[in-house]
């Protein structure tokens, strides 16, 4: 639908997808209108679709994008060195990166289920490229000789939830630095693959 003349979309779109963020997180995505999400911007319902089509849009935009950046940044940070240090790098990596999205995390692993097929195929495909990433550094330790890892899959998936837990627990305003938690996060990855 065009958008309509006058009104701002670099600035009301990204208002908008902030809006559902919130209100994804602290709802649920079934149990957040259009209508709630028009009012949490300042708009009419019916202004809404000048921006997104539906909510099953916003929901998809929103963990899209979260994959993207995540990708993107993640291939700049992990790419280079033995498997050891390609480790400590995408803990680090994984850690900072994931600090302060808990909103954002929360929507791409519980909110899956509520994507449309076309759209779950999709966030999937990238998920799996994610993991891929990790799981071909476990692959280069087990070649390199210096990981103990009897399923390399099943060592991905764990890592990944264990370190995605930072947002269920971390603060700013805790007693941990971001570098605290890194180094305690990497002892655990590190025994864990038997470094």
């Amino acid at each position: 639908m065009a958008r309509t003349q006058g009104s701002h979309s670099e600035i009301t779109g990204p208002r908008i997808r902030a809006a559902a963020l919130k209100l994804f997180a602290a709802h649920g995505y079934a149990a957040v209108s259009m209508r709630q999400i028009a009012r949490e911007v300042g708009l009419q319902a019916g202004a809404l679709y000048n921006y997104t089509p539906d909510k099953q849009d916003l929901l998809f935009s929103l963990m899209k994008a979260h994959m993207d950046e995540l990708l993107s940044a993640c291939a700049s940070h992990v790419t280079s060195g033995d498997a050891t240090t390609r480790l400590r790098n995408f803990v680090d990596f994984h850690i900072q990166f994931h600090m302060g999205r808990a909103d954002e995390i929360f929507i791409a692993y519980m909110e899956l289920r509520n994507l449309s097929p076309e759209n779950f195929e999709t966030i999937e495909a990238l998920r799996r490229a994610y993991e891929d990433t990790l799981g071909a550094i476990l692959e280069a330790g087990l070649t390199e000789g210096v990981f103990d890892v009897p399923d390399p899959k099943v060592t991905t998936r764990a890592l990944i939830a264990m370190l995605t837990g930072i947002t269920t627990w971390y603060r700013p305003d805790g007693y941990l630095s971001p570098a605290d938690v890194s180094e305690i996060y990497w002892n655990m990855t590190r025994k864990a693959v038997g470094v």
